[in-house]
């Protein structure tokens, strides 16, 4: 009998970008991508750190180069495209949150969240289906997403409008590319514990709150991430786009 093979999460030959890569989701994911034979681009502001998480790729086998990079400034955004080959592959997941009940909320606070998670996001990613459309290359758009764009939260007016917009975003990237063979999805993590989230959660009562929400039990680890990434950037999810990949710990099932 002839079996059919499982679709291969190898990226040999794949040139990757991922923004916000200095630290935590995005250093793990760039380091995910490099793993599975992917040529990855670390971009963020922070040239110390996206240098030294490149270098570490390297010291484990990888291929990665650092790219300074202020997602917010769109001249920069156009000339990392124009100086580089065609990306297969975007994690686009630089992003920033300013908690607040919406009643403090400043006009400066708005223009911060939703100017970074939603306008950035989409210039990238548009600079990013520029190339690839003029090399008629195909790949996959991955954009970091939040299980806060499925649901409320709390003090997160500002975050769910980003995540929610973000979602409706992809989906039409997902028909506006389809024939082009350009997939563009979402990650909707939980509450990750990063260097920039660690804070939070010593406050216990915070914590708690958490823990009560997500059914698994745990906050979340960027290692939980890694996979789903893998999976939306190879070829095993050649028949997925549009959608988002929940890694909630059953948050929104509720």
């Amino acid at each position: 009998m002839d079996l059919q093979r499982t679709p291969s999460f190898r990226l040999d030959g794949r040139r990757a970008l991922v923004t916000g890569a200095g630290r935590g989701i995005g250093l793990a994911l760039a380091a995910a991508l490099a793993e599975a034979g992917a040529e990855v681009t670390l971009a963020a502001r922070s040239a110390g750190e996206i240098e030294a998480g490149a270098e570490a790729i390297r010291d484990r086998g990888g291929r990665a180069e650092a790219a300074l990079l202020d997602v917010s400034d769109l001249a920069s955004v156009s000339a990392l495209f124009a100086e580089r080959p065609a990306f297969r592959i975007l994690v686009n997941n630089a992003g920033t949150n300013r908690p607040m009940p919406m009643q403090d909320v400043t006009e400066a606070d708005y223009d911060a969240v939703l100017g970074l998670n939603v306008k950035s996001a989409f210039f990238v990613a548009q600079g990013c289906v520029r190339r690839m459309l003029a090399e008629r290359v195909s790949g996959s758009l991955i954009h970091i997403g939040s299980q806060m764009g499925h649901v409320g939260g709390p003090n997160r007016s500002l975050y769910c409008a980003s995540k929610w917009a973000l979602e409706g975003m992809s989906k039409a990237f997902a028909l506006d590319l389809a024939a082009q063979g350009i997939r563009s999805n979402t990650i909707a993590p939980t509450f990750i514990e990063t260097p920039l989230t660690k804070p939070y959660f010593e406050d216990e009562a915070f914590k708690a709150s958490v823990l009560q929400k997500i059914k698994l039990g745990r906050i979340g680890t960027v290692e939980d991430l890694m996979g789903a990434a893998l999976f939306l950037a190879s070829d095993a999810s050649a028949m997925v786009t549009g959608t988002s990949l929940v890694v909630d710990g059953g948050w929104t099932a509720e």
